[in-house]
Order: structure tokens, then sequence, then C-alpha cells
């Protein structure tokens, strides 16, 4: 029997159904549906927990004071982070009668877009913006500025649901003077259960893959852990693939030595691309008694076919995956199983296994002594 990990063969390489049998969880808020709709039009089962929610401040003392610091010392360079940020910028300052100073302000200003979305929203302002970040990253900005030279200049920063300390310190050490404006800040899903839910799939190895958009709903995920942190980092470091859109939201888990893919451009539907990449690489193909069984997250694929399995089969599959052609005995396949399982559920998980591979031969009794996945 051999065993060897496989991008995709035969019915794998069809581009529709190219996630079909795993499970992804995501934790987007605002972009959910549609980052769920690109995954699961892959063939991906979803489990949607948005780690956050996007609370507006427009009537914000803070964002108030900020927008009359940029029109007493109008800045000479602006990042605008977010196309939703400058947008709600601006319909807070009409509230306050203040949108077209601060327009003109802005409009004198060194007005850089962090993205495409960010870039659209300054034009439709009727704003020109000068420069973007390749990478679209916070790092790429702060470089460009101060090679630039920032001394002695004004230097606001739209922030992006949350202070970035590091780079606000960063320009302030380069001679800027920061204005940091507060357009939107991170609050907690309305439910917290789904999030919860997220982090035991998570550290009990349900789920194959976690989205993160944002470097806010990483730190949420770890907060939603609680004590529970080590488990879910060793399953992340480990076992389940995190796919973040760009690295500003992976800088959180590089810290935390998670291992992250994530595509060449912050886009949703190159992140899902790059899951689609990347995920069927870790998929353990197999050769037993004349069939071909590749097995993923709550599926295996039997000559082709793909055959969904309950969890306590695929444990079952996995665990006399891992060793093929040996012998595992009933109670160490229960280790597999969850808590409270005892000899009878192996027997039930076995029985419902083979019945959902529909190969027979791939799952062989040895009398007295267990089961294996026969040469």
């Amino acid at each position: 029997m051999t065993r060897r990990t496989v991008i995709g063969a035969g019915a794998l390489a069809q581009p529709a159904a190219s996630l079909s049998g795993y499970t992804v969880g995501v934790t987007a808020d605002r972009r959910r549906d549609e980052l769920a709709s690109l995954l699961e039009s892959r063939g991906a089962r979803v489990v949607l927990a948005p780690a956050l929610r996007i609370v507006p401040i427009a009537d914000d003392a803070e964002l108030r004071a900020a927008t009359r610091a940029c029109l007493d010392n109008p800045p000479d360079v602006v990042l605008v982070n977010t196309g939703i940020g400058l947008r709600g910028w601006l319909e807070a300052a009409e509230g306050w009668g203040l949108a077209e100073p601060l327009r003109t302000s802005l409009g004198r200003a060194y007005l850089i877009g962090r993205g495409p979305k960010a870039r659209a929203a300054i034009r439709s302002a009727g704003l020109h913006d000068k420069w973007s970040p390749e990478t679209e990253s916070y790092e790429e900005v702060v470089d460009h500025l101060k090679a630039r030279g920032v001394r002695g200049l004004t230097v606001v920063l739209q922030l992006h649901g949350e202070s970035q300390p590091e780079y606000t310190e960063a320009l302030q050490a380069a001679g800027a003077r920061v204005i940091e404006v507060p357009v939107y800040r991170w609050g907690p899903p309305t439910d917290p259960a789904p999030l919860h839910r997220l982090v035991d799939l998570v550290t009990a190895r349900l789920v194959d893959a976690v989205t993160f958009t944002s470097a806010a709903a990483v730190n949420a995920l770890l907060r939603a852990a609680g004590p529970t942190t080590d488990g879910l980092l060793e399953a992340l470091r480990a076992d389940v693939m995190v796919a973040c859109v760009g690295p500003v939201t992976a800088a959180p888990l590089r810290r935390l030595d998670v291992p992250i893919v994530a595509p060449a451009r912050a886009r949703l539907s190159a992140l899902v691309r790059t899951i689609v990449e990347e995920l069927p690489k870790r998929a353990v193909t197999l050769e037993v008694a004349g069939h071909s069984l590749t097995l993923r997250g709550h599926a295996a694929i039997v000559d082709g076919d793909l055959r969904p399995l309950a969890p306590a089969s695929m444990a079952v599959l996995r665990a006399l995956s891992a060793v093929p052609g040996r012998v595992l005995s009933r109670a160490a396949l229960l280790h597999a199983l969850p808590r409270g399982a005892d000899e009878h559920a192996v027997e039930m998980a076995v029985a419902r296994l083979r019945a959902g591979l529909g190969a027979p031969g791939v799952v062989q009794t040895v009398v007295k002594r267990g089961y294996r996945l026969p040469n």
C-alpha cells in the first residue's frame, strides 16, 4: 500500500468541486455572505462565526476632535485605510456642517489609498490619490513615507477599526505629527455563540481551514478561546489551515508562530483561490485493496467519488490511515472518538465507515485484534 499527499487528481481537478469534502470557518462579518458564497460555490461546507461587528461612531467626540484638528492644522499626508472609513468620515462631517472644509483640507494633502476600495472612495469624493502601496500593507506605507521624509509634517491616519500603535510610533519617531481618525470601532458580535462554537470546532480539528479578513478578528478569536487558547493555537499550527486576506491581517498570527497562507493581492476572490490551491495539497491519498482513497475534512474520495462520512467514522479512518497496514485495537481506536464513547461505539463507527465508503475490503477486521487498512 502506498501513502502520499496529492494536489488533486481526476474529479478533484474540477474547479467547481475543488473544496468538496472540506469545512471552512468564516470569521468575517460585513462581507461574510460574499465570502461564504464563494467558498460554497467551490463545494466547501461553511461555518459562519462573525468575530466582530463594525460600530459606527459618527457622533463620537473623539472623531469630531480629530476632524477639528485636521481643519485647524491642515495635514500634509493622509492615509485612507478603507473606503467605508472615508465615506463614514465625510458623512459624519456633513452632519456637523464640516464636510466641505474637510474635503478641501484633504484635497491639499498627499493622499494615500491603501487599497482599491480606499482609492475608489477617494475618487468618489472628488479627490485624487497620489500613491498606493503595492502590497496594501501598513509596513509599505510607513517605509514609503519615511523614505519620502515626514519630519515636521502632519500625517493623518484614518484608522481601520482600531489603533495601530506600532505604525503611529514609527512615524512619530521619524519626526511626524500624527493624527489618528477613528471612524468606526470593532465591537463584539451580536451573538457570541457561533464564535465560541468555532473555537471548539477548530480545537477538535472538525474544520479544515479558518479565514480571517482583519487582524482584529484574529484577536477576537483568541480572546473567545480564553483558557483553551493553547489548544486552539496547537490546532492552528499543525492541523487547521489558516487563510488571511493579507499581511496586516496575518501579523498577529505570525507573531504566534502560526503558519498562514495569503493571496498576493488582498481580495476575497483571491483568498478563495488560495484556499482552493493550498487545502487539497494537505489531502492524504492511499491505495487500499485496489481502491484509491483520499481523505478530506468530512469526506473520503473513493475511486473519484466523494463519500461524506459521519465524524466518528472519519475519526476512525484518519487513525487507521495514519498507520496503514498496521492493526489498531478497539481500545486504540477509542482514543480517536469523543470522550464518553465505548468499544461498542468503535464497532458502530467502523460499520458506518464501511457503509459510507461503499468499497468492500478497504477496512479489514483482524479477528481478536482489531482493524486495519490492508495492503
